[in-house]
């Protein structure tokens, strides 16, 4: 669809580390830029009959050709230059189709031009890469250039080389390889040595009118998964960067084709659940949830899907991270969330995790080696924060008994339901229950610590942690109960029916005395002591996902009417206690409602947020309602909930 305006607009985009965006309304104000704010800069200009005009990156030393336009969709964003002699048109396709797990993995975007001639003209495109991409600190830098069979391509990275040789949070790359490539003789390809950058340059002769190209990254090593180094999902299929860039000119017109069939069927149903606000964020969403993670797999060839927190702490495969981002995934494939879950269930198994609940994370980025968050005296000392690249001991084989995490700032009931819930949300798409029954103890165990604490959480933690500690948590407690039906759910499908009707009638007893000391008149509380206050019950989700009616019709209508009651100008706040918002848990919020009118009475405003903010970062989850500046978390997958009111309805 084409958008007049958006925080920043998504170009090329992968995985955390190879992900480049444009902060401003037109493709020439500013340079472009990585997620985290880091310079990424790519350069385009057009020279017609040797006038050069720039349409992409700072337009300091040349005239634009204006924008008229910018079109983005699930999977590409184009746009429209325009003088008196041309009109351009330039787009950026990212094909990550989760049909397909390896196009998922597959580090290339197609670059595609178009020229329509309004006099007779010569056109020459000159698109630029700098070392930027390949560089995080200084060095040296090689490249060449080189011919295959069927493409010719230039390459650069840095001479010194450490792959997965730090990590952290606000970080780009620094080791790996960025390539520029072509299939066709009016295109060629140059590694400019002297000024460390890639060019490719097309040839508009008077017959011909388009030209396209191909940039990729090969990042030579993606994660350290507890104890094995692996590479990128993509590798299974392809032994090199040159294969996958082969097979992705060679499988082109097909992709795109099914690129095209994807971004018109988001469209069409996004339309009818929430109107044109909806499609909005659901296209600007959906590369920016998928390229959050890491597609690898496990020693045993199990597919692993590790999300990174983006501007939060960079911990890696974040328990309550994933938990919001599922609704796109599973939309498509159950895989996807399973390749979330394995990790825990991994590292939950590791004797140094001596807890009776579940665990927050398995590591930091690029290194899923053991939980970082919340840990222990000695184990927080300054060297290994995450404000810094150091890497964290391996954590996953320490001893019992090490006394590695400090329990005051674990979030034990909130990532016992996620996990439980997520768990069951799967084998009830997968309509089996195979994937849980090697768990089946451990789920079982964390059922029992909700059982026990879930119905009136003490003062602790949950997903939305920025606000603090908070005791009595209404919402978490509503957590607590769909994770006990969601253990319920498991029981069922395992024949287990007796067990299955037990932990499904203390669920009920539990959500109906929620509903009772929760009440407070024409809304329910934010804690249960506090009449005065009010929260986003966006747990509440899975009761109609389930299907378990363990919540009374009066609960959600109550809840939807207010929220929308306290809309401010972008969307409603998290909580009574500040204007603060989180954009993912209002969209879970818009599933809940009975009709489209409802529904976009809460997404209008956050696509309003969206179009208006000043606050030029890639779709932040967490911003002010009244101001619409952003407050931190940047590019996160937990955008991937915007597709709950797909996935509900």
């Amino acid at each position: 669809m084409e958008i007049e305006r958006i925080a920043s607009v998504p170009l090329i985009l992968h995985d955390p580390y190879f992900g480049i965006w444009s902060p401003s309304d037109k493709l020439y104000e500013t340079d472009t830029q990585h997620w985290s704010k880091a310079p990424q800069r790519i350069y385009g200009y057009v020279n017609i009959d040797g006038a050069v005009y720039c349409f992409l990156g700072n337009r300091e030393f040349h005239p634009e050709i204006e924008q008229k336009s910018v079109e983005v969709t699930a999977t590409a964003t184009k746009y429209t230059f325009e003088n008196e002699k041309i009109k351009l048109t330039v787009c950026f396709t990212s094909p990550l189709l989760l049909d397909n797990p390896v196009l998922v993995s597959r580090p290339c975007t197609y670059i595609d031009y178009e020229i329509t001639r309004k006099q007779e003209a010569e056109v020459r495109i000159d698109f630029i890469v700098t070392s930027d991409l390949v560089c995080h600190t200084p060095g040296d830098i090689i490249g060449g250039n080189n011919d295959r069979k069927t493409f010719h391509y230039a390459y650069m990275g840095k001479a010194g080389q450490h792959p997965l040789g730090h990590s952290g949070d606000n970080i780009t790359i620094d080791w790996g390889f960025v390539y520029l490539a072509a299939d066709e003789s009016n295109v060629t390809t140059e590694f400019e040595a002297g000024n460390h950058k890639l060019i490719a340059t097309a040839k508009l002769g008077k017959e011909k009118n388009t030209a396209s190209m191909i940039i990729a990254y090969d990042d030579l090593l993606s994660i350290f998964y507890f104890g094995s180094w692996q590479k990128a999902y993509w590798t299974k299929e392809y032994e090199t960067i040159l294969e996958a860039i082969e097979a992705s000119f060679k499988d082109k017109a097909e992709v795109l084709k099914r690129a095209e069939l994807l971004d018109k069927s988001i469209e069409s149903k996004a339309e009818k659940i929430g109107g044109k606000d909806y499609v909005l964020l659901c296209n600007i969403s959906y590369r920016h949830a998928i390229a959050a993670h890491k597609l690898i797999t496990d020693k045993e060839g199990n597919l692993i899907f590790l999300s990174k927190e983006n501007d939060s702490n960079g911990c890696i495969g974040t328990v309550d991270v994933s938990y919001p981002s599922v609704p796109l995934f599973l939309l498509y494939d159950t895989e996807y969330v399973k390749g979330m879950l394995r990790p825990v269930f991994y590292f939950a198994k590791c004797p140094v995790w001596e807890y009776d609940f579940a665990p927050h994370d398995v590591g930091r980025y690029p290194y899923a080696a053991g939980q970082v968050y919340g840990l222990n005296g000695e184990h927080e000392k300054k060297e290994f924060r995450y404000d810094n690249g150091n890497i964290f001991p391996f954590y996953y084989m320490y001893p019992s008994g090490s006394k590695t995490y400090d329990i005051k700032y674990q979030m034990p009931v909130e990532e016992c339901g996620n996990m439980l819930i997520l768990t069951a949300v799967v084998c009830a798409l997968d309509k089996s229950a195979e994937f849980a029954k090697p768990h089946y103890e451990l789920l079982k165990q964390w059922t029992e610590y909700l059982l026990t604490y879930g119905a009136d959480p003490g003062e602790q933690l949950c997903t939305d942690d920025f606000a603090g500690h908070l005791s009595h948590n209404v919402n978490l407690s509503a957590k607590a109960i769909m994770g006990i039906e969601a253990f319920s759910q498991l029981a069922k499908q395992m024949g287990e029916d007796a067990v299955s009707e037990e932990y499904h009638q203390k669920a009920a007893v539990m959500a109906k005395d929620w509903e009772v000391r929760s009440l407070a008149g024409d809304h329910y509380r934010l804690t249960f002591d506090n009449p005065d206050s009010w929260s986003l019950k966006y747990n509440l989700v899975w009761d109609k996902f389930f299907g378990s009616s363990l919540f009374s019709r009066e609960v959600f209508e109550k809840e939807i009417a207010y929220y929308i009651n306290k809309n401010n100008t972008y969307g409603v706040p998290l909580d009574s206690r500040r204007d603060y918002t989180k954009s993912d848990w209002i969209l879970w919020c818009a599933a809940l409602a009975e009709d489209k009118e409802q529904a976009e009475k809460l997404i209008s405003p956050v696509a309003e947020y969206v179009r208006k903010t000043t606050s030029r970062v890639p779709f932040s989850d967490w911003y002010e309602t009244v101001t619409g500046e952003y407050c931190h978390f940047i590019a996160r997958s937990v955008q991937g909930g915007i597709y709950m009111p797909m996935l509900i309805k």
